[in-house]
């Protein structure tokens, strides 16, 4: 617990004096704030931490704008007008259906019993809206994950038995609609489904949208060790997944998400992050996002996740190149599993600015 408590204590330290970090070429070191050493994110252009929208990966203003319309309105049209439009099999429409759902939990927290009520309306003027039905769905799931007394309890298996018989309604009226199945794969890994049971779920996803990155993704948790698999079912997942994952895909990233699910809580071993494992799994992740689509839905989660990795290799050249291309958005891994998601990316920021500085970059030699 002393060691956990101590080095809780340096993140803290450096996530303070961050902004501080001084460049000099071959390395990095803190200087006093305030001196014209200190490598500052915001010569780059980049967001003031402030500033960082935890919500989403990265930019969607569509969204945003629909977001914008339920809250200050307390209409539901404007929601299901954007799903409407939005294609059933493809990453974007699971995107907006959790963005919505969780709009939902987090009003319902803020607002206990009244929170929510576009959602509440929208399901009884329209209930053979599937989009309605979805998003119900989805805000059961995070209720259970967010504030049901924790993973085990009463409470929270019963929102996750509600969540599954909302999921099986909403396909009912959308049948060749992935989401759904999508939604209960967090499902099946807080009730625990067995293997026959999960491979039975998997099988109904894949055959609606056999690359779609979002479902591996909720797939691979399952096969995790901290949940009902291990570190070899994970890597056998996901490797699998890249092995036939068409040109053009994301899904030849998934293994640096397995790797990323089964890291230890304290990396001791400084040569850890310039072994082969991760060498191979961060250049699989990084060919995704050079032959993926530039307006994949996926791509700013897998840029994230790179951030991490080459930061802790100290490639800072590819490191700013992601966040040249994420920054402004962090609701996605790693930094969504923080209490704090702004603080935490804006550290590895600060860290890849230093770092891409101490090595004779600047803002001019970083590609617009």
């Amino acid at each position: 617990m002393e060691i956990l408590l101590f080095l809780f204590a340096i993140l803290m330290i450096v996530f303070v004096i961050s902004p501080y970090i001084r460049r000099k070429r071959g390395g990095i070191r803190l200087v006093a704030p305030g001196s014209p050493d200190a490598a500052d994110p915001a010569n780059y252009g980049f967001d003031r931490q402030e500033d960082l929208d935890i919500r989403i990966p990265g930019p969607d203003r569509d969204l945003m704008d629909a977001l914008d319309n339920v809250r200050s309105t307390g209409q539901w049209q404007a929601a299901s007008q954007l799903l409407a439009g939005t294609p059933k099999d493809g990453e974007q429409r699971w995107q907006r259906v959790q963005a919505f759902g969780g709009a939902a939990a987090l009003e319902l927290v803020q607002q206990p019993g009244v929170g929510a009520q576009w959602l509440k309306a929208w399901r009884l003027e329209a209930e053979k809206d599937a989009a309605g039905a979805q998003v119900h769905a989805e805000l059961l799931v995070q209720q259970a994950w967010r504030s049901s007394g924790g993973v085990g309890s009463q409470d929270h298996r019963i929102i996750l038995e509600e969540a599954r018989e909302a999921c099986r309604k909403a396909a009912l009226l959308s049948p060749g609609d992935p989401v759904p199945y999508i939604t209960e794969l967090a499902i099946a890994r807080g009730l625990a489904y067995s293997e026959a049971e999960f491979d039975t779920l998997w099988a109904k996803v894949i055959d609606r949208a056999p690359a779609h990155m979002g479902a591996h993704l909720a797939a691979l948790h399952y096969w995790c060790g901290k949940w009902h698999g291990s570190r070899e079912q994970a890597d056998a997942f996901s490797h699998a997944a890249a092995a036939r994952a068409p040109q053009g895909s994301l899904l030849a990233a998934l293994p640096l998400f397995a790797l990323y699910e089964n890291l230890p809580d304290v990396v001791l071993v400084g040569s850890f992050y310039q072994g082969a494992v991760v060498t191979r799994a961060v250049e699989g992740a990084l060919y995704a996002v050079h032959t993926a689509r530039q307006d994949d839905p996926m791509l700013a989660h897998v840029r994230h996740l790179l951030l991490l990795f080459l930061v802790n290799m100290e490639r800072w050249a590819e490191a700013m190149e992601q966040v040249r291309h994420v920054d402004g958005y962090v609701g996605a891994l790693p930094w969504s599993a923080s209490e704090d998601p702004a603080a935490q990316y804006a550290v590895y920021r600060a860290l890849a600015v230093a770092g891409y500085e101490a090595n004779g970059g600047s803002p001019a030699t970083l590609p617009h």
